[in-house]
């Protein structure tokens, strides 16, 4: 039963690791083609045409991708954790289900417009197509981050006919963590979004400097990182204090924080020792966590100490916090530094475009590390307070589940490897403008459908 447990806990979590790579990119990039769209429609340039198009096919393949990894994952519920669909899938159901009726269907009908309808439907439709799916990567996130947030922080159920029902919709959907994690989560897409739009547009400039829409694009990624990433810090911020109200122990695992203390020391580095319960190897901050996470040098934080078995692991926690807190300052110095660069539309020296194309899937490392304290820290709960995970698993063989563990393994390897090599050849060849004459019949065509 243990084997079973840790081996469903891991397909689980390479599932939703592989999945939330795909999301956590389309979820902006497609505000970034409502962007495209518009100035194409407002200047008639075919550099703008042509960027959009490049984009498009870079958004459409990553949906593709979000859109299997997320159906299997769907499928896990029930064959690795079927007492969680029947202990509370009066709630989880539901929510899943308004995301597919709200928010899928409302994307792949809206996006055969924006593929496939350039010059069949007015422009009016083709924008609001685009604006439409935009939308609808937002509504998607709402839903999902509903059920992922009330399993966090749970509020509105009671428990009637051997099952957890919802008792208050509202209560249910906004959760105490909700709003934070909404807003964690959409800026985190942003920066993911924009960290590789400069990254793949600087790798194109690597090979083409004169490649005047991959400078467009990459100033536009840059600037628009350079917003969001202090905008991110204080989201987090008030996502820290909202998680040490409602989930003490998690922040406890976060900092490595053993004992109750006042005036508790920021663990800068350290390696954790379980068994000891101490921090070895330690670089402190005095009073540096109660100043953050209380705004009071003297405030009190509870310890590892006060949750007997009720907590997370700590070296998970520990480390997957500061590699997100790490690469978010890393972010941070890449794009005010680039900005600076860049000022006065200067053009940035090659050095530069090899340290944005390094940074092209940071996001991407962040957005993980935050998965996984997330997920982690929430341990040994699958939905804290109610539902245990070790009493969620199914009836499954470790020889089964280590079987589809590494079918899973080599299926995503694959995937991810063909998509990384189209992506960077999409890259690679930059956004190339239509033939001249054949954008030129095109507008009026546009025009008289309207």
């Amino acid at each position: 039963m243990e084997d079973a447990l840790v081996l469903a806990r891991a397909q689980f979590g390479l599932n939703i690791g592989f999945h939330i790579l795909f999301p956590s990119l389309t979820i902006a990039l497609a505000w970034y083609l409502v962007g495209f769209r518009i100035l194409y429609q407002r200047t008639r340039d075919p550099a703008w045409l042509a960027t959009y198009k490049l984009w498009l096919k870079i958004f459409a393949l990553t949906f593709a991708m979000g859109v299997v990894t997320g159906v299997t994952m769907s499928f896990q519920f029930g064959t690795n954790w079927p007492r969680y669909m029947t202990t509370v899938g009066a709630i989880a159901g539901p929510l899943l289900s308004f995301e597919v009726l709200t928010a899928f269907f409302l994307e792949a009908t809206f996006l055969g417009i924006m593929l496939f309808g350039m010059n069949r439907v007015p422009d009016w439709l083709h924008i609001t197509s685009a604006l439409v799916v935009a939308c609808g990567t937002i509504v998607s996130a709402f839903w999902i981050l509903a059920l992922n947030s009330w399993m966090q922080t749970p509020a509105g159920h009671v428990f009637a006919d051997g099952q957890w029902i919802a008792a208050d919709w509202m209560a249910v959907i906004f959760n105490p963590s909700f709003p934070y994690r909404l807003a964690h989560m959409l800026i985190a897409s942003g920066l993911t979004a924009s960290f590789v739009v400069a990254g793949l547009s600087a790798w194109r400039l690597l090979r083409a400097p004169f490649d005047t829409s991959a400078a467009t694009t990459l100033r536009a990624g840059i600037t628009i990182a350079a917003v969001l990433v202090p905008v991110q810090m204080f989201v987090g911020d008030q996502h820290g204090l909202n998680t040490l109200k409602h989930q003490p122990a998690k922040i406890a695992a976060m900092e490595a924080l053993w004992h109750t203390e006042r005036g508790a020391p920021l663990v800068l580095f350290a390696i954790p020792d379980e068994e000891k319960r101490r921090n070895d190897y330690s670089i402190e901050l005095p009073y540096g966590a109660s100043l953050i996470l209380t705004h009071d040098a003297r405030g009190e934080l509870k310890g590892i100490d006060a949750f007997a078995l009720d907590r997370p692991a700590v070296a998970p926690l520990f480390f997957s916090f500061r590699a997100m807190v790490g690469l978010g300052v890393l972010m941070l110095v890449v794009s005010w530094f680039g900005l600076w660069a860049m000022r006065r539309g200067r053009a940035a020296p090659r050095w530069l475009l090899w340290t944005f194309a390094a940074f092209t899937f940071s996001g991407w490392g962040a957005t993980l590390a935050g998965w996984i304290t997330t997920e982690m820290g929430r341990q040994p709960w699958l939905v804290t307070g109610v539902l245990r995970t070790k009493d969620a698993v199914g009836e499954i063989s470790g020889a089964e589940l280590g079987a589809s563990l590494t079918g899973y393994i080599l299926t995503y390897a694959t995937l991810f490897i063909a998509y990384m090599i189209v992506l960077t050849h999409l890259a690679g060849q930059g956004a190339a403008p239509d033939d001249p004459s054949a954008a030129a019949a095109a507008i009026p065509l546009a025009r008289a459908a309207e």
